[in-house]
């Protein structure tokens, strides 16, 4: 590991307990900076609720942390938006937000639309799936853009059970996105949870990111952010155990291939890989090929959108 690395490991890598919730109240209220939480949902009606519920009632009182909590559904076939709506959650759909520009799927099209619908300083993203959710997965990550104004983005570390089987969940970080880090990008090689979708960021540094609209929104936030802000201008938080609904392993696969991409992408700035990959599944006669498209598209910073800056504006 790098010696820069091992220095911003002790001084960029906090615990919850760091910043105890009144601390950043008071500093909020120094300094006067707003917080949304967005939540990125498809399909998610089992666990959007509680999510919901457990940062209105911890996070948003009588003296707020949170200003607004905004679901951006991308098209669920379930009762997602209704439950959200109902826990008080604000819900978008995706397709509402710049409709000038059609819709393609994504989570990093949802963050990017995003955006457009939050009025916040900060930026909270948290995943729609988590169970067992706590407050700190916000706070965490919210506090050190509070209280140290040389902080940029945030994202949250924690250990991911697999089943039974502690630490065994991050499968795509550990088979593919942590080599890719440690052998192009090492000055990110500390980062515990690279593709984990708890971060905070503000507002001033993700207008001025390109977002991939697929899997590899976070593998590409991160490496543009190192270059705009340095690494310094990066942090992470121990909010301790994330457990969600797992993946299976093919569509692990295609995840994979879309941080490749991405990766690949910011390495040549050229030429592309073909963007597609071909996976097998045993079917009456044998195994039988599965084609898929892995993204290729990215959004431009959102400041280089005319709507978004006629918003600013207003």
């Amino acid at each position: 590991m790098l010696e820069e690395v091992e220095r911003w490991l002790g001084a960029r890598s906090w615990s919850v307990t760091d910043r105890p919730l009144q601390q950043l109240l008071t500093a909020k209220h120094a300094t006067g900076q707003t917080v949304s939480v967005v939540l990125p949902a498809l399909d998610e009606e089992a666990t959007v609720g509680d999510i919901v519920t457990v940062i209105r009632r911890e996070l948003m009182g009588r003296d707020p942390l949170v200003d607004e909590v905004v679901v951006v559904d991308s098209g669920s076939s379930d009762r997602t938006s209704a439950v959200a709506a109902a826990a008080g959650a604000r819900v978008v759909h995706r397709d509402a937000i710049l409709p000038r520009i059609p819709a393609v799927p994504g989570k990093g099209e949802v963050l990017w639309r995003s955006l457009l619908v939050t009025g916040g300083d900060i930026v909270c993203f948290v995943d729609a799936d988590l169970r067992e959710f706590s407050a700190d997965f916000v706070s965490g990550i919210v506090g050190p853009l509070l209280t140290d104004p040389d902080v940029h983005l945030v994202k949250a570390m924690y250990d991911r059970p697999l089943g039974a089987a502690p630490g065994q969940g991050g499968r795509v970080t550990e088979l593919m996105a942590r080599p890719l880090l440690n052998l192009h990008w090492p000055r990110l090689a500390g980062f515990v949870q690279p593709l984990g979708g708890e971060y905070a960021a503000r507002r001033s540094l993700l207008e001025r990111l390109p977002f991939p609209v697929g899997y590899g929104v976070e593998l590409g936030m991160l490496v543009d952010a190192l270059h705009l802000v340095g690494l310094d201008g990066l942090a992470q938080v121990d909010v301790g155990v994330r457990r969600h609904r797992h993946q299976d392993g093919q569509a692990l696969g295609r995840m994979s291939a879309a941080i490749y991409r991405t990766a690949q992408l910011r390495l040549a700035r050229g030429h592309l890989v073909r963007p597609a990959i071909t996976q097998f599944e045993r079917g009456a006669a044998g195994f039988e090929p599965r084609t898929y498209a892995v993204d290729t598209e990215e959004r431009p910073p959102m400041t280089e959108i005319a709507e978004y800056a006629a918003r600013r504006v207003a």
